[in-house]
């Protein structure tokens, strides 16, 4: 058959994918007829009706958003939205301007109150929500919570006393603009503006509590003031007129995404801006370098424009095989590799676990070594034996008939879990309470879009079990594929993955491995390649490609960077688990000094898009030289050698290689040949 060629990169600039706006569903859920997995009763997920309007649960609902803490268990704890940290519980919510605490192994926002504003309701419930956004209603208060606003707004729909309490004390009340613009004062040190759209008598109570005198009904906004010296004063008050309700965000016709604020009042939007929104502006966006909000993800800048963004990426190339080739001399050591591991291949490895994690990275390693075979011209031996053995590995999961688990469709957030996960929150790592969604079906979607390139007939046939998994983690809703299914991993804001599913933390969502995350998005512009399908190519490429920028970000810790305080950055190369609140250097699984499985969690698997993802040489080298104890450490594993064997293999070759040839044995995720195949793929040959 004739060898597919990579789409040129003029193709992705015609995209234009709409993300998911669940205020308005475009469908119910899928029904089982639709979904070509069998339905499941789970018994394990929490009940949405909790927390979400009835309006909205007849779509499906976010199992990853920045909000999702306040609709799971009691839904009282924080989450952090830039650049507010938010609490809900005792019928009020709670808003503070945190500050960071730092030290070599962690830097957290802790939640200390500034500002409670209470209601007489003890439920609180999601009206709406959106990709940017959410309103949360609590009793005659509508809070509008939206990323990046430098104010908190909320509606007071009927007529309501406004009552406002503090922790540290009120120092004083101060009154402008025909009392429409009141300071705040608080014994902390801290000053806060408040505005609202018509005259209210805002009076200290008592020393911890403003009350208005009399009732109010409108829109009341409130900020902190990040500075003394008043230009952060000039600048709220200029903008305090126009207020967003909702935002969303879609990927651009230019190869990047475009956010869209709902906005109300008159005037021009203030939103502000973390590092990475600001490398990917263009250069005539309007920016306020005078208003500087903190923030865990670095400092946040004003950004003024007519309600809309757009942030272009330039795009990574998106190859079956490697980017830059790779020197024929190497061919026959790569074949014999292959030769070996192709031999390695059988069902009894397969029939070792039952896990929808472990089970997709054997499945994903074996369908690297058919790529690697194409690659060295030695496909005749080995693609037919890879071809069957992932036909029986993966047919099995897509029949329903593997018996020891299997994907399953679940009704009341309307997504898949696995047939073990439906009843336990620990099986296959929490799937089945929307844990590491992309993670697993990543490693699945890459390994049926390898065997749909090589068998493009059963691919066809397959080809809805293909798309109802890449649907579960990335929402793509080709015509005859008619799944609704909120973005379940990415966050549009950071322009990255969660992992954490429906589990609350006080620190909000986390993403351990970025790697896994880019494995998911890249799987997904394969399968995209494999059908012929551009603009599901075009997609998985842009969002593989913003999960690269932000783990360099926010992951990969640079000298040089500015995010992270001084003690953190000299004992960290890596951030551990990135949470929306925190930055930890530990692991799920691994304490903070086992530096080689930090290391190798941001690196696996070892694919060409690796090459873009490490494509900061002298960071690198800093990475490895920094886990290199770690790595020799006598009971370090083989498999997490491997990985800091090829990120070496970057910058000296010759001893990469050299390490590699002597490991006895590599993650399951990982064999000789993609090792050998990474090393000889470097630039400039083997030197």
């Amino acid at each position: 058959m004739a060898e597919p060629k990579p789409w040129p990169i003029s193709l992705f600039f015609f995209l234009f994918f709409s993300a998911f706006a669940a205020a308005v569903p475009d469908h119910p859920p899928p029904s089982t007829s639709q979904f070509p997995f069998p339905e499941t009763a789970s018994t394990v997920v929490p009940d949405p009706a909790n927390f979400f309007s009835p309006s909205l649960l007849s779509s499906p609902l976010p199992t990853n958003s920045f909000f999702q803490n306040f609709v799971l268990s009691n839904g009282d704890l924080p989450e952090y939205i830039h650049p507010y940290l938010i609490r809900i519980a005792n019928s009020s919510l709670s808003v503070s301007y945190p500050s960071r605490s730092s030290n070599s192994s962690i830097t957290q926002l802790p939640f200390v109150p500034d500002l409670t504003i209470d209601s007489f309701n003890r439920t609180h419930f999601v009206s709406s929500f959106s990709d940017l956004a959410v309103d949360l209603d609590i009793g005659d208060f509508r809070f509008h919570l939206v990323r990046g606003s430098p104010y908190l707004t909320f509606s007071v729909l009927e007529t309501s006393s406004v009552s406002i309490s503090t922790g540290h004390g009120v120092r004083s009340v101060d009154s402008y603009d025909f009392s429409t613009k009141h300071i705040v004062r608080l014994s902390n040190g801290r000053n806060w503006v408040l505005y609202s759209t018509a005259a209210i008598d805002l009076i200290k109570s008592s020393t911890y509590r403003i009350v208005t005198s009399g009732g109010f009904s409108g829109v009341i906004r409130v900020a902190v003031l990040p500075d003394s010296e008043g230009e952060s004063e000039k600048i709220l008050d200029r903008y305090r007129g126009c207020y967003p309700v909702s935002g969303f965000a879609k990927l651009s016709e230019k190869f990047g995404v475009q956010y869209k604020w709902q906005k109300r009042g008159s005037g021009d939007l203030l939103m502000l801006a973390h590092p990475l929104h600001r490398r990917l502006l263009p250069e005539n966006q309007t920016v306020l370098q005078n208003l500087r909000y903190g923030s865990i993800d670095g400092d946040l800048v004003g950004v003024v424009g007519g309600g809309s963004w757009d942030l272009n990426f330039d795009p990574i190339p998106v190859t079956w095989h490697s980017i830059n080739g790779i020197n024929k001399q190497f061919f026959p050591e790569i074949a014999a590799a292959l030769r070996r591991d192709v031999k390695a291949l059988n069902t009894t490895e397969l029939s070792s676990t039952a896990s929808s994690y472990f089970y997709g990275k054997l499945i994903a390693r074996a369908a690297r070594l058919a790529l690697i075979a194409e690659e060295v011209d030695f496909a005749g031996d080995v693609v037919p034996a890879v071809a069957k053995f992932l036909r029986n590995g993966i047919q099995p999961w897509l029949d329903g008939k593997f018996g020891r688990n299997g994907f399953r469709y679940e009704r009341k957030w309307a997504g898949l879990v696995t047939e073990n996960g439906a009843s336990s929150t620990t099986e296959d790592f929490g799937f089945g309470v929307y844990n590491d969604h992309h993670f697993h079906l990543g490693y699945f979607v890459y390994s049926i879009a390898v065997l749909a390139k090589i068998d493009p007939n059963w691919g066809e046939k397959y080809k809805p079990h293909a798309y109802a998994l890449v649907s579960d983690y990335m929402n793509f809703r080709p015509k005859k594929f008619p799944f609704s299914i909120p973005f379940r991993n990415f966050d549009f804001w950071k322009l990255h993955s969660w992992a954490a599913g429906l589990h609350p933390f006080p620190d909000g969502r986390n993403q351990e491995s970025t790697s896994e995350a880019v494995n998911a998005y890249y799987a997904a512009a394969l399968l995209g390649l494999a059908y012929g399908d551009e603009s599901f190519a075009a997609a998985g490429t842009a969002l593989a490609t913003a999960e690269i920028l932000a783990a360099q970000t926010w992951w990969h810790v640079r000298r040089d960077s500015g995010i992270y305080e001084r003690g953190f950055v000299e004992e960290n190369r890596v951030v551990g688990i990135l949470w929306s609140g925190a930055r930890e250097s530990r692991l799920w699984f691994a304490p903070a000094e086992w530096r080689e499985c930090r290391l190798g969690i941001q690196v696996l698997p070892v694919l060409p898009v690796t090459e873009r993802l490490f494509s900061d040489e002298e960071y690198v080298r800093e990475a490895v030289e920094w886990a290199a104890a770690a790595v020799e450490r006598e009971d370090a594993g083989e498999g997490w050698k491997g990985f800091a064997y090829a990120l070496e293999g970057i910058y000296d070759k010759k001893n990469g290689v050299e390490k590699i040839k002597k490991l006895k044995n590599h993650d399951d995720g990982n064999s000789l040949s993609n090792l050998l195949w990474w090393i000889y793929s470097r630039p400039n040959g083997s030197s």
